[in-house]
């Protein structure tokens, strides 16, 4: 059984993101509620790149993850940061 806030996935997607940002291709990403997420397709993280002209290799890089959705962030409810990223096409529990 996951542990709330503790999902491999979830952890993976992280990981990848720490690494794109050590990389240079992400300034800064944020993952809100993370202590309550019990699956990857609950998750919703937010990105904003280094710089707009690597979009297309951050969504390459992220594609190895199941289900990759991502849209500008424009309500900045939750994050101001500049793309909202989802692992879940529909609605999936």
């Amino acid at each position: 059984m996951v542990q709330i806030g503790n999902v491999p996935e979830i952890k993976a997607v992280k990981k990848h993101l720490d690494e794109l940002k050590e990389k240079g291709l992400i300034a800064n990403w944020e993952l809100p509620y993370e202590n309550i997420l019990t699956r990857l397709t609950a998750a919703i993280f937010f990105l904003t790149p280094s710089d707009n002209s690597q979009l297309d290799e951050i969504w390459k890089e992220l594609e190895t993850h199941k289900m990759l959705q991502y849209r500008l962030n424009e309500d900045k409810k939750l994050s101001e940061l500049d793309w909202r990223v989802e692992f879940n096409k529909g609605f999936e529990l």
